[in-house]
């Protein structure tokens, strides 16, 4: 059993491990990094992890026994020294992971085998100590909200919410609050956007940050002009994505439906509050080859 974590590799690289080395996202045959033992290639810091395991096992001659990944995810949130905690790439990750799995293609040491892994994890921590990052790894927030939505072109029926082809735009990680505010001045006023849900005691209110307010405002306008590059700019503030970021009750323009049916998996929403369904402490989320099954709140990827 493994748990493989390339988001802290790559923290703690000091960029020696780049971004889309770690998140899965394709590299050029000329970045990928070469084991100068073996000349294999690797694409990924997933597949190279796990290879090293099975080399260090032969060293000590054992063979024949699969490893199983165990934990495995990338954290949406992070303190303001972790800027690659986010959303997006969360999303980028656990994407990526699932369909990896899902395709069989393996390792380079051994093609053509799949690796159980098991998404660390089902929900966020909230209560949990350390950095924030610590409390932001769930598909789900504390209160069985998805914290993001998925998007999984290309992997069937195994999840029902691909957002492949849904697009929104959100305030730009990092971008200074004065252009944000001034953009959103902007965006309800000469944008005709109706920011009327962003008033106290609406859907969209909370949490009360310009970051926030800013991100309804431009996805709204965003789709009201058709979803065009050009209407998800702000003067650079702004930027095009796959992640929903509809939260609770605020539903964003362009998500579908959430009644039940926009979750991060194919099983019935999991509420607490439920007869017979308490939730004890956390869980991981992993996806089945073939379908999606739960077992004491841990769904497996056998």
């Amino acid at each position: 059993m493994l748990n493989i974590y390339p988001y802290f590799d790559y923290m703690q690289s000091n960029g020696v491990i780049p971004l889309d080395y770690a998140l899965f996202k394709p590299l050029a045959p000329n970045k990928e990094a070469v084991d100068a033992n073996t000349l294999l290639h690797y694409s990924n810091v997933f597949d190279a992890m796990v290879d090293a395991a099975y080399f260090a096992m032969a060293d000590l001659n054992i063979t024949n026994i699969p490893v199983l990944v165990t934990e495995s995810g990338w954290p949406s949130k992070g303190d303001s020294n972790e800027p690659d905690a986010t959303l997006d790439n969360a999303n980028t990750y656990n994407s990526n992971l699932i369909r990896h799995v899902l395709s069989k293609t393996g390792t380079p040491k051994h093609t053509g085998i799949a690796v159980s892994t098991y998404i660390y994890e089902l929900y966020n921590e909230d209560m949990k100590p350390g950095p924030l990052s610590e409390k932001n790894w769930g598909l789900f927030d504390a209160n069985g909200v998805p914290v993001y939505i998925l998007h999984l072109t290309g992997s069937g029926s195994v999840l029902a919410n691909d957002t492949a082809n849904q697009t929104y735009c959100t305030a730009k990680d990092g971008s200074d609050s004065r252009m944000l505010q001034a953009a959103l001045d902007w965006a309800c006023g000469p944008g005709k956007v109706d920011c009327s849900p962003l008033l106290q005691g609406q859907a969209c209110y909370d949490p009360d940050t310009v970051f926030a307010h800013a991100t309804y405002a431009f996805n709204t306008y965003y789709h009201q002009m058709g979803k065009t590059p050009e209407s998800c700019d702000f003067k650079g503030v702004a930027t095009i994505t796959t992640t929903n970021p509809s939260h609770g009750s605020c539903i964003f323009p362009g998500s579908s439906d959430r009644n039940g049916s926009l979750l991060n998996s194919t099983i019935p929403a999991m509420d607490s509050k439920s007869s017979g369904s308490p939730v004890y402490g956390n869980a991981f989320y992993t996806v089945n080859t073939l379908i999606i099954g739960v077992l004491g709140w841990i769904a497996v990827l056998l």
